[in-house]
């Protein structure tokens, strides 16, 4: 007698919901991050250095456009690329910050994050089997985004005797026939690198050479220590070959807001609005206005959150290296990146130790990619004490592996 998951299989019947799901999601790995947010939750007394995002609340004023806007009864879609006075804000900022120059009309996206954005523009370039370079370590939703979209993510290994930097060397080394897209990230999570003019150039000149589009994320771009954050599509000839990425969360402290954009040639903005209008239609019109009043009158406000931030860079590399932890200087985001080779334990073990034995959470470095083994990503974007008792614990758990 035939039982019935065989008279099902004859049938062509499947057997589960796994079954039902599509094999480019089943593959890819849960978020490692994700992991240590779901242990810290069920933790108590546990100093959270994880977290990437601002500890900073959004600035009232910029709050209190929005509720203005609520009060008023402004809540209908508004244009699908984002409101007009959004999208000109937007070109002004950029181009008094950073010297890059966007037409409002039709090279500025408003996004639902910047997260968004990368997943717009990849969906409008790749096509399957195409090769997409993101130098490592490095966020961690740029290879999942591109398996995705049917591309192959090829990793570019970065080092900390580099200070993390991608090298016209390094690039070139992975550059196949199929290579189309190389993704950037700088300053950079998790490490803090950033990239000066003259790391620029070579780059560029690789990327002209061999015909690429560039995706530059660049939302760490006003938190920088010692020198101002030199936007990729700035550099000469990258304008149109670059897709520029940005947003509100980590600049203006509006994580939750979801506010980014996208920037560029107009054809591929047009090709990325397209799928937009199908899928989300719009940002939220709240957000929109929070983030016009955030370019208007949130600089200064900023500035303050980068100078608490720069306090905290150097107090938390200082300690790493008095605990005896190997740490490059970050000199971007707000993340520091220690070696924990020296322990002679990985990161994911390191990490899930010191989270049960410490009670603080970082996040083991394997899961940024290629050169993230032997690193943890540790968050600075907390307030001086948390930090000072997480360093304290830290170092009195590095001794304890040492003395084993």
């Amino acid at each position: 007698m035939i039982r019935q998951d065989e008279l099902n299989q004859m049938k062509g019947k499947r057997q589960s919901m796994q079954d039902y799901l599509a094999s480019s999601v089943k593959e890819i790995p849960p978020s490692g991050i994700r992991k240590f947010f779901d242990l810290v939750a069920g933790s108590k007394d546990v100093i959270s250095l994880g977290v990437g995002e601002p500890d900073f609340v959004t600035p009232w004023h910029v709050r209190e456009a929005c509720v203005y806007s609520l009060e008023q009864g402004r809540t209908a879609y508004t244009h699908n690329a984002g409101l007009p006075e959004l999208r000109e804000g937007i070109a002004e900022y950029l181009y008094t910050r950073f010297n890059v120059k966007y037409e409002p009309s039709n090279q500025i996206l408003v996004t639902v994050g910047g997260s968004e954005a990368i997943d717009l523009a990849l969906r409008a370039l790749v096509e399957p089997g195409d090769e997409v370079l993101i130098p490592e370590p490095s966020y961690i939703s740029y290879s999942p985004i591109v398996s995705l979209v049917g591309g192959k993510a090829v990793g570019i290994e970065t080092f900390a005797r580099d200070q993390f930097k991608i090298t016209a060397e390094a690039l070139k080394a992975r550059l196949t026939s199929r290579t189309k897209i190389l993704i950037l990230c700088y300053p950079n999570n998790p490490t803090g690198g950033i990239m000066t003019y003259e790391d620029w150039l070579p780059i560029a000149k690789v990327v002209e050479e061999h015909d690429l589009i560039v995706i530059s994320d660049e939302i760490y771009a006003e938190l920088t220590y010692g020198s101002r954050h030199v936007s990729f599509a700035s550099i000469p000839g990258m304008k149109d070959r670059t897709v520029l990425v940005s947003g509100f969360s980590k600049s203006f402290a509006m994580t939750g807001w979801r506010m980014g954009y996208a920037c560029g040639h107009p054809e591929l903005i047009g090709a990325m609005l397209k799928i937009h209008q199908y899928t989300v239609m719009c940002a939220p019109v709240m957000g929109q206005v929070a983030a016009i009043e955030a370019l208007k009158n949130g600089l200064e406000e900023k500035d303050h959150m980068v100078e608490a931030y720069n306090q905290r860079r150097r107090l938390v590399v200082k300690g790493f290296r008095e605990i005896g932890l190997d740490c490059h200087e970050p000199q971007g985001a707000f993340y520091a990146f220690p070696s924990i080779q020296s322990t002679g334990i990985s990161s994911d073990e390191f990490a899930q130790r010191l989270l049960v034995e410490a009670k603080v959470a970082v996040v083991p470095g394997h899961v940024f990619g290629l050169g993230g083994e032997g690193f943890i990503r540790c968050s600075y974007a907390t307030s001086v004490p948390q930090l000072s008792e997480a360093l304290e614990r830290i170092g009195n758990f590095v001794n304890r592996i040492k003395n084993i």
